[in-house]
């Protein structure tokens, strides 16, 4: 694969050597870097400002705004401001997909997939921005907008305005998903069995900074001067850890997670080449650690086999923990982890954040069958229905693998089908199935990767007369949700969100 070097102007500043009015006269996020002694005190730092990808295990990248920024000078740590030089490659065309199209042109693309394939795309416009720019996004299923029994699955990009990769290869994306249906077996079958959405720009203002025309003066920060990877609700932090109020862009998307249980997510950005997956925010592993390595592996593998030499290979051969990385606070991914029983990575895609036009055919065709391959894992693991065994109606339950799960990392099944998604690595497990005014149930399963375990449950009510109660156990979790469905800390009772849509909550006593 080609590589363009991005060429920056470095401008050493000793801190407080410039008027601070001065670095934000132009626009109100600055870009700087700066040495750090060891991870810890770059995690510090991470609490006051957004550290970028780029970082290195000496040389750390940031972006900062005002507040923030007053607030990074108060360390006295030695910066040097990066002053980007505004970029003005020339535009292929949209046959050849080595362009950024005008933000009109996304729009009237976005409507295009939905008018050209109205049996298998539904496009919904989200919400509109202040700046009058909106956040859209395309759903794609053989029963589009019917409810069935098969996972959700969500691209977004962007969130970065000035990571733009992905906003390409999304929309090239949903190009060759819905040309072929019907056409290619793969794409038939994973449009008929998954709930697929996709949205090429989570923060169209940061995109088009400079105006509608085009993409060279994009910057990172929203309207707002506000970095949307660090604006949501944290499992450690607790609701806004960066100390703003949430973002249109934020209310935007945690409407739209309440409203769809995603199953499966990856969030694609830009500046490096790997895979990040949770937890961001602290040091813990995850309970899904070596599921999360292998479909990482997965997808890493994959961009490798399908790119030039040194493409995707970066820290531990393209494949990285958050935390090990860096901690960040406020993120997409730890929210959707943990708050949304989601499992979501995020996709870092090119090292230039916006790549040179002509180069994006070739990260195409490097990623296309990673993106498909991640897609296709959302029908894998243990899945099925719960129903009520009398009624046989679908039943809001939770799905916790036994001496296994942690921090938040059961699941539970949804209404209006009952159908539940748990992803484990392949191995043998001890499920239970729980609802407040039910027997519970336990069950042993085996589960393979890149294979599919399904089990049906019905859970027996509290108050049905003759049934045996042999093995079932109401359970008591030290994670547990309080009478009017709000998340409780394990470690420290703090209340972080409500987790249930329409207060259909299970009624539950805290156990402290």
């Amino acid at each position: 694969m080609i590589k363009k070097i991005l060429f920056l102007i470095l401008i050493p500043i000793f801190c407080c050597s410039q008027n601070i009015d001065e670095i934000f006269s132009n626009r109100g996020e600055v870009y700087f870097s700066f040495e750090y002694e060891n991870k810890s005190q770059l995690n510090h730092i991470s609490d006051i400002i957004s550290i970028d990808h780029k970082t290195n295990s000496e040389l750390a990248f940031a972006y900062a705004n005002k507040k923030e920024f007053e607030k990074f000078l108060k360390l006295n740590i030695n910066y040097n401001i990066i002053e980007k030089k505004v970029l003005n490659f020339k535009n292929g065309n949209k046959s050849s997909w080595n362009y950024y199209p005008t933000y009109q042109q996304y729009v009237n693309m976005m409507t295009a997939f939905s008018d050209s394939f109205p049996d298998i795309c539904k496009l919904h416009h989200l919400g509109t921005l202040n700046s009058g720019r909106e956040i859209l996004i395309v759903q794609i299923s053989n029963n589009v907008g019917k409810k069935e029994n098969e996972p959700s699955f969500l691209y977004t990009s962007s969130m970065h305005g000035d990571e733009l990769a992905g906003y390409i290869l999304s929309l090239r994306l949903i190009d060759y998903i819905l040309n072929g249906y019907g056409n290619n077996a793969r794409l038939t079958s994973l449009v008929n069995n998954i709930d697929i959405w996709i949205n090429p720009l989570a923060n169209p203002d940061g995109a088009y900074y400079g105006g509608n025309q085009n993409v060279w003066s994009a910057v990172r920060y929203n309207a707002n001067w506000v970095d949307l990877n660090r604006n949501y609700p944290d499992p450690e932090d607790g609701p806004h850890p960066d100390g703003n109020p949430y973002q249109e862009e934020t209310n935007i998307f945690l409407g739209l997670t309440d409203s769809i249980n995603f199953n499966m997510a990856a969030n694609m950005h830009g500046g490096v080449e790997v895979c990040n997956y949770p937890w961001d925010t602290w040091s813990n592993l995850t309970a899904d650690h070596v599921w999360w390595q292998y479909v990482s592996t997965e997808y890493a593998d994959s961009c490798q086999a399908n790119s030039g030499s040194g493409y995707f290979d970066y820290l531990n051969d393209g494949v990285t923990n958050g935390w090990d990385w860096y901690e960040v606070d406020g993120g997409r991914q730890d929210y959707m982890n943990y708050f949304k029983y989601c499992r979501e990575f995020t996709l870092e895609l090119s090292n230039d954040k916006i790549p040179d036009p002509n180069d994006l055919p070739d990260l195409w065709d490097a990623n296309y069958p990673s993106l498909l391959n991640y897609m296709e894992q959302s029908l894998f693991g243990l899945r099925g229905i719960v129903t009520d065994s009398i009624t046989s109606n679908p039943l809001i339950a939770k799905v916790e693998v036994n001496w296994h799960d942690t921090d938040s990392s059961h699941v539970y099944s949804n209404l209006p089908i009952g159908n539940y998604h748990r992803y484990l690595y392949q191995g043998n497990y001890e499920v239970t199935f729980s609802k407040s005014g039910y027997h519970s149930k336990k069950i042993n399963v085996s589960v393979l990767n890149n294979a599919t375990t399904i089990e049906d449950i019905q859970l027996v009510p509290l108050n049905y007369v003759g049934v045996e109660n042999k093995n079932t156990t109401q359970q008591k979790s030290i994670h547990s949700v309080d009478i009017i469905g709000r998340e409780i800390h394990p470690r420290n009772n703090k209340i972080l969100f409500n987790i249930f849509e329409n207060e259909k909550i299970d009624k539950r006593i805290i156990i402290e």
